[in-house]
């Protein structure tokens, strides 16, 4: 399998954090983003969309770092990191949504914004974001996990750009819960960082 990737970006990390997790072998090719590597024709061919991450499996070829979780949870690593119980899968399948709506709109906007200088509204995402970790703060301080009662790909959604908040200037630290979780993904055996994580 590859894995078409930036270092920088976190949607990529949750792949490379899962599949760090899971045991999974992938290779990588560095997609040269600031030179608009994914908007040429070769990489477009792959995904039409213009964004990483890609995952190639075989003949497979697919875009979305949910998806990509998805798939390789459940056709590699079992019932480990993705449920095989209809309500636990939704249950997960709730985090995935959030990471590509909230986290999107939150988090990943203000570091978009701060660190790599993206033209947009930044009051709006410092505010997105801490409303969303309000929301996971609260959902915490009764669960130990984001799903399931257990580490699922949920985790893997998620903690990348909450942890890279900092970098879009947003201070997590009145966020007791969050940042206990935040240190359990830590924890994790086989995880690995990225630049920017601490």
């Amino acid at each position: 399998m590859k894995l078409y990737d930036l270092e920088l970006s976190g949607n990529c990390y949750k792949v490379r954090l899962f599949a760090s997790f899971a045991n999974l072998a992938l290779s990588f090719e560095a997609v040269d983003f600031f030179n608009a590597e994914h908007k040429s024709t070769s990489f477009m061919q792959l995904n039409p969309w213009a964004e990483v991450p890609v995952l190639t499996d075989g003949t497979l070829v697919l875009r979305d770092a949910q998806a990509i979780l998805v798939y390789l949870a459940n056709k590699y690593a079992g019932e480990a990191w993705w449920p095989s119980e209809a309500h636990l899968q939704a249950d997960v399948m709730q985090w995935l949504s959030v990471a590509a709506n909230e986290l999107q709109h939150g988090p990943n906007k203000a570091r978009l914004v701060k660190k790599f200088n993206v033209d947009s509204d930044y009051k709006l995402a410092e505010s997105n974001t801490h409303t969303l970790c309000k929301l996971i703060n609260n959902h915490l301080q009764t669960n130990t996990w984001l799903a399931a009662n257990r580490p699922t790909i949920a985790e893997c959604a998620i903690f990348p750009y909450i942890a890279l908040a900092h970098e879009g200037n947003i201070d997590l630290s009145n966020y007791e819960s969050l940042n206990l979780w935040l240190n359990r993904v830590k924890q994790l055996p086989n995880f690995i960082s990225m630049p920017g994580i601490k």
